[in-house]
């Protein structure tokens, strides 16, 4: 009824055929005696044409952008001088001898046949609109594709595809919990999940081997560039009787075949480079370094240690550390670019940038290699290993976990009997992609009574992890084998992918910074009668003014 063909799918062999094309006018040009429709669907576009003969001249000539019409004519070549090599229909257009409107639009808010600048919430408050956009479109389709592939790929591998709850309980640990209200336990609370850590471990303690789902997660955080408030998704994967490389072995594939796949950029081979958080942190100044920068961040204490510079000396008398970024060919630069460097590096908060050292962190690194041009063109991917368990906290004295509570330590009980709580590592693992994480991981601790004495020096009494962590920590009373796992973040691999520095631009309907949905208007007041079913009372701060409803 609506079409014979999509407007991406015609080609010269159709030429002479009654064709039926249903879409969007996207874009509309006048040349006197010729009306001229490029027709947009899903797969593609196509011209159409029309002249004054026609009886569909006056429709077509009155017709707005963006409405949604059917055309119905012959197949015909265009001229040599009128082919677009393009587009993969441009070697031909549609003669309109019949045009049906299915669809009038009012006053378009925003473009969508041109790029213009718009503000954010315009964008999203008409998210529909902008999704019409061609490279907002491509990186949704993009999405897509990625996620069946990497499916395909797990179960390949023999990963068993399992959904885990999305109502659960709160956690203690980590970002702070979406709650949900529940009607039917007054003065309860669901929480939806941060992430199906404790459900993905009690499918290994339940014999399940191999796990994985694309995972939906929900964190109150604020937003970021690489971080979307609200929900994120997860290539969320556990597996049993597994060591860290085991782990790797099972990622690494994936993640380099997926990249090899949708990108023309030079992906590193696997197995991925590792690297411990320690060295990451002296040589690269962040535990997401950024491999595509030859800099290397360097101690060279020792050096100036004897040096007539002062500052220096002083430093390293009382401890401190001088490092030093070794920048080939820094020194062709004119005196005014470290002028800038120093006036920059004062913006930072820090005192100053001497022309090779400095006192900070990747920073510092990272602005010269792209000021100096270092930067590879290449999706450069490591591990970041050999985290330490605990930190202590600066404000408080204590100590505290430093990364995931529930990783095995590194010399198990014996180190946690026997060694400074500050220089136990853990078999965590993050892989890092051109300075951005894609993901954290770890070997877990299955076992209850190394659990229970991990929290002990972490400020946990026994009673409290068992009554906090009580469905894991039940389970692993009755048998878990060894497992662990890891997760990379579906949004921020196709950001990557998409070549997108917004991660908002490769999600279908996300929140703005504020995390709202403008186009849903959500988050957004309920009835009082809501309210009373599920046993709520508003108490708002006093400055917003509106106490009879949320």
């Amino acid at each position: 009824m609506y079409r014979t063909h999509n407007c991406g799918e015609l080609r010269e062999i159709n030429v002479g055929n009654v064709v039926k094309l249903s879409g969007w006018v996207h874009k509309k040009r006048d040349h006197g005696n010729l009306l001229f429709i490029d027709l947009r669907d899903h797969y593609g576009i196509t011209q159409c044409v029309v002249d004054p003969s026609s009886e569909a001249f006056s429709d077509v000539e009155k017709i707005r952008l963006e409405c949604i019409v059917t055309v119905e004519g012959e197949v015909i070549r265009r001229s040599p001088e009128t082919i677009n090599p393009e587009k993969p229909t441009g070697k031909i257009e549609v003669r309109i001898d019949k045009f049906t409107v299915l669809s009038y639009v009012e006053s378009l808010p925003m473009a969508v046949s041109s790029v213009s600048d718009l503000s954010e919430d315009t964008r999203l408050k008409y998210r529909f609109i902008d999704l019409r956009r061609e490279k907002i479109h491509k990186n949704i389709v993009l999405r897509s594709q990625v996620i069946s592939s990497i499916r395909e790929k797990m179960k390949k591998q023999g990963f068993l595809e399992i959904n885990t709850p999305i109502l659960t309980s709160s956690s203690p640990e980590g970002a702070r919990d979406f709650l949900v209200p529940s009607r039917l336990h007054p003065g309860q609370f669901y929480a939806l999940p941060q992430a199906p850590q404790q459900f993905k471990q009690l499918l290994m303690v339940a014999g399940f081997d191999k796990y994985f789902q694309i995972a939906p997660c929900f964190r109150d955080e604020d937003s970021r560039a690489d971080r979307s408030p609200g929900e994120f998704y997860q290539l969320d994967f556990e597996m049993s009787f597994c060591t860290q490389d085991d782990v790797f072995a099972v990622i690494e594939p994936v993640i380099f075949e997926i990249f090899k796949e949708y990108s023309d950029k030079e992906v590193s081979p696997y197995p991925f480079r590792r690297i411990s958080y320690a060295d990451a942190m002296l040589h690269y100044g962040s535990d997401k370094p950024d491999l595509r920068n030859p800099l290397l961040i360097e101690d060279v204490s020792d050096i100036f240690e004897q040096s007539s510079f002062t500052v220096f000396v002083n430093n390293v008398k009382k401890g401190g550390v001088v490092r030093a970024i070794a920048a080939k060919d820094a020194d062709k630069q004119p005196r005014s670019y470290f002028d800038k460097l120093n006036d920059w590096a004062k913006t930072l908060e820090m005192p100053g940038l001497g022309y090779v050292t400095y006192s900070g962190d990747n920073q510092v690194r990272q602005k010269l290699g792209e000021d100096l041009h270092l930067l590879k063109d290449s999706f450069e991917f490591c591990w970041v290993v050999d985290f330490p368990m605990y930190e202590l906290n600066e404000d408080t004295g204590e100590i505290e976990f430093s990364h995931n509570p529930f990783s095995m330590p590194q010399g198990g009980m014996d180190a946690l009997q026997n060694m400074n709580p500050l220089e136990i590592k853990a078999y965590q693992y993050d892989i890092v992609c051109n300075g951005i994480e894609l993901s954290s991981g770890a070997i877990r601790n299955h076992l209850p009574d190394v659990m229970i004495k991990a929290f002990e020096i972490a400020g946990y009494q026994a009673e409290e992890v068992q009554e906090r962590f009580k469905g894991m920590f039940n389970a692993f009373k009755y048998g878990a084998p060894p497992h662990g796992g890891c997760a990379p973040g579906i949004d921020r691999m196709i950001m990557l992918l998409a070549d997108e520095p917004n991660i908002r631009e490769v999600i279908a309907f996300p929140l703005n910074q504020q995390a709202q949905d403008l186009m849903m208007n959500a988050p957004s007041n309920v009835s009082q009668k809501q309210l009373k079913e599920l046993h709520i009372k508003i108490d708002l701060p006093k400055k917003i003014g509106r106490s009879n409803s949320i």
